[in-house]
């Protein structure tokens, strides 16, 4: 574990010593998001279990950093519920960060069962383990901008807004967030928060980009693969806005309400957005154009064969996360997109990743938010 005197500076959002030696216990870290939370969790001293299956492919952020001599790994299935309760009891853990899940809107298609029983069957067995954990005092539950039902609003979804989905994966992550409010209520609220004294929350946040994603059906590693394949990317719908932001965006939410949920217990118990701001809900074709942009041999086009309905404008209304937490995107998605091509370069390079995105993550915390 780090000394004090090695941790970075952090702005205004965060206590910067919250996290020193606390016991964290991560779902999913081996996944993208989850290996960068688990490189921002070391670097600010926390002691960190991770549950979760081997990394989803090859290569992967989350052996490129070596994060596995960094926490307590466990490989291992969300799904059994046994091992994870288990596992959880050894950790004595003080804060859950669930993430582990079936990411993608297309495999769900594919594996719909596996969808549900991963997503749903998943977030009860974190939440059965936390009711059998006294030590465990704030649960975030990360789930996605797509778990509301589907509507173009210009305004943005807000919590309030009713949750559905016409994909398995959608709808499997609508049903986590309803799972999560259920236990909440039945377990974990009233009297029975004096009792555990867990507060419980959800959080939803757009798609996000940045370095050492190497997942299939997602846009920015589509274009990087091609790219580095000499191949024209083919994209599926050009004109679908979405909310883009940086990895480091909902990671930083995620551990701001993490630490009010533990500091200031069931007022912060409830669904969140971490979204981008409003400029960043942009269209599939304009990142296309961006990125080709700056990647001199990059080109596109539209892929005509037949696809899954997916939702054609997504973007989140996170006032309440500004005004209740303090939280507030730091890097706009010109930024954002420049950082993952800068760590992609670097990752062709050589270079030691592990350095270059602690890099990253120090030169995030260091700024003000974007205005």
């Amino acid at each position: 574990m780090k000394e004090k005197a090695d941790l970075l500076p952090m702005p205004p959002l965060f206590d910067p010593s919250f996290y020193f030696g606390r016991k964290v216990f991560v779902t999913g870290h081996t996944g993208f998001k989850g290996s960068w939370l688990c490189l921002w969790l070391y670097q600010l001293g926390a002691r960190v279990t991770g549950y979760a299956l081997d990394p989803p492919t090859e290569p992967n952020l989350f052996n490129l950093c070596g994060i596995g001599s960094l926490v307590h790994s466990v490989i291992a299935d969300v799904r059994d519920g046994n091992s994870l309760k288990g596992r959880m009891a050894e950790a004595e853990p003080e804060i859950v960060i669930h993430m582990a899940a079936q990411p993608l809107v297309r495999d769900s298609y594919e594996r719909p069962v596996d969808t549900y029983a991963v997503n749903v069957m998943g977030t009860v067995n974190v939440l059965e383990a936390v009711r059998s954990c006294d030590c465990v005092k704030a649960v975030v539950v990360v789930t996605t901008d797509k778990c509301y039902e589907e509507r173009d609003l210009a305004s943005g979804f807000k919590e309030s807004d009713p949750l559905g989905g016409t994909d398995p994966y959608s709808s499997s992550k609508a049903c986590s967030e309803i799972v999560t409010a259920a236990y909440r209520r039945a377990f974990f609220g009233g009297g029975e928060f004096a009792k555990h004294k867990a507060a419980i929350a959800s959080a939803r946040a757009g798609n996000v980009i940045g370095g050492g994603d190497w997942a299939r059906d997602r846009l920015v590693p589509d274009f990087l693969r091609a790219l580095d394949r000499g191949e024209t990317l083919k994209i599926r719908s050009p004109k679908a806005i979405r909310p883009w932001q940086h990895v480091l965006e909902p990671l930083s939410g995620y551990l701001r309400l993490a630490e009010c949920l533990y500091t200031k217990g069931s007022a912060y118990a409830e669904g969140w957005n971490f979204g981008p701001a409003d400029e960043d809900a942009r269209s599939v074709s304009w990142i296309v154009e961006r990125l080709v942009a700056t990647s001199p041999g990059a080109t596109w086009e539209c892929d005509s064969g037949p696809q899954p309905h997916e939702a054609h404008y997504l973007k989140l209304d996170s006032s309440k996360a500004r005004s209740r937490l303090g939280w507030d995107p730091r890097w706009r998605l010109e930024t954002s997109l420049g950082k993952t091509l800068g760590w992609h370069t670097d990752w062709r390079r050589g270079k030691d990743m592990r350095s270059v995105s602690l890099a990253q993550i120090a030169e995030y915390v260091t700024l003000e938010p974007a205005s």
